[in-house]
């Protein structure tokens, strides 16, 4: 059996404007306004993380909000060298939050181990290797700017997604 298509609102507006609407779209055009990130920053990338959370580059103007604990969290953005001894952490992490969660990788070292990559056994090759990642930042160590453009992307992917996509046995 398929999914049954979801009902369509409509808001009177003054002046006798109609506003017609379905439940998914104002679903998922609030949660792409209101994601609250977590930080897993364990290196260099951090720094720049931090940086966009300030006041000059403010994450707040995106509806981005720091959380410390990933039960308050839809977001974690992954900065750094990720270890082999903290892969499990970040995994533990990511199961602690509730769905739909999405995931940044930030920089080169989160994604493919960076300079790391030959020389360290003890270097995660790639966060995706842990848990499944939404938008890839690239960079050693990438710029606020690139780091706001990628929380838009995924903002904008939000928008476009379906509730069969996230939970297909719904």
């Amino acid at each position: 059996m398929g999914m049954k298509p979801f009902p369509v609102y409509a808001e009177q507006m003054p002046g006798g404007a109609m506003i017609a609407t379905t439940l998914e779209t104002i679903l998922y055009q609030g949660q792409a306004k209101s994601l609250w990130y977590l930080l897993f920053g364990t290196a260099c990338c951090a720094i720049e993380l931090m940086a966009t959370g300030a006041s000059r580059y403010d994450f707040d103007r995106l509806g981005m909000f720091f959380r410390a604990s990933p039960r308050q969290s839809d977001l974690i953005i992954a900065a750094g060298t990720i270890t082999k001894k903290m892969a499990p952490r970040l995994r533990r992490l990511y199961d602690q939050m509730a769905e739909p969660r999405y995931v940044i990788a930030m920089g080169g070292c989160t994604i493919k181990g960076g300079p790391f990559y030959y020389d360290s056994y003890a270097v995660e090759k790639g966060i995706d290797h842990i848990v499944p990642v939404d938008i890839y930042i690239p960079g050693c160590p990438p710029r606020p700017e690139s780091l706001l453009e990628g929380c838009i992307h995924l903002q904008e992917k939000i928008k476009k997604q379906k509730l069969a996509e996230k939970w297909p046995k719904a």
